[in-house]
């Protein structure tokens, strides 16, 4: 495989020690370029070196991780930030469908972050970075996008249309509120990270349903739930409780 090309970015230099350390014992398909500590001077580092990849804390002080993208203007190379915190930010991250990595970073975590960069490099990275900015503007609400990769690219599709999905091995089928279905290949746990702040649970290994479309409950060993488009869905006997405290009064 072709090497990554890489910066880092992060205003702490224990972090980013740890960062280089970890990429180049773990991840021999990476090439570090350079390291900086200072978001000006990552964006001349950028300019210079032109990566594949840039790893870029969110936030460092003067200018964040957001506006150090938004001072390079137009480029060309994927990004995964770098977090201790985990708030606002890591949701809208989660949207946009970039990829980021919680600190301390684990080194399975790298590694798998480093594998899906191979398989999808510039996937609509300007794109993705659109969806990102509104997500951090906007307030958390049913009106926002998801973007999900797909086959021909990326679907923008808005999270209020989402009613259920399930899931199959590594594919996912998303059901919408009108009727229509789209196969995608990522899984379920990705879709739950995502939308689990969006009023969304999993009541089952292969299923995760939008709360606000559920029609009917079914008593049972875990019950089921009917959608409002009259789709039956099973609830593990090991989720039953805590989804009955979600929709009960």
């Amino acid at each position: 495989m072709e090497l990554l090309k890489a910066i880092l970015v992060d205003d702490e230099l224990s972090s980013l020690q740890n960062l280089k350390q970890k990429l180049t014992e773990f991840c021999p398909d990476v090439e570090i370029l350079a390291t900086t500590q200072k978001p000006e001077e990552a964006i001349l580092l950028i300019q210079q070196y032109k990566p594949d990849v840039i790893f870029l804390d969110i936030e460092m002080p003067r200018m964040n991780g957001f506006r150090m993208l938004d001072e390079l203007g137009e480029f060309n190379f994927d990004i995964i930030f770098t977090t201790a915190y985990n708030h606002y930010a890591v949701d809208a991250i989660r949207i946009s469908a970039f990829d980021y990595l919680m600190k301390p970073i684990a080194i399975k975590d790298l590694q798998n972050a480093v594998e899906r960069l191979a398989k999808h490099r510039h996937l609509h990275t300007k794109d993705k970075l659109e969806v990102l900015r509104t997500s951090l503007t906007n307030s958390k609400s049913q009106e926002e996008k998801i973007a999900i990769p797909s086959s021909e690219g990326l679907e923008f599709i808005p999270i209020k249309n989402i009613m259920h999905i399930e899931s199959s091995s590594n594919y996912c089928k998303i059901f919408f509120a009108d009727g229509k279905s789209l196969l995608v290949t990522k899984l379920l746990k990705d879709f739950e990270d995502m939308l689990l702040p969006y009023n969304f649970y999993r009541v089952h290994n292969s299923h995760l349903i939008n709360l606000a479309y559920i029609k009917k409950y079914i008593r049972g060993e875990g019950g089921q739930v009917i959608m409002q488009n009259g789709d039956v869905i099973d609830v593990a006997r090991r989720k039953k409780e805590e989804f009955l405290k979600l929709i009960t009064p």
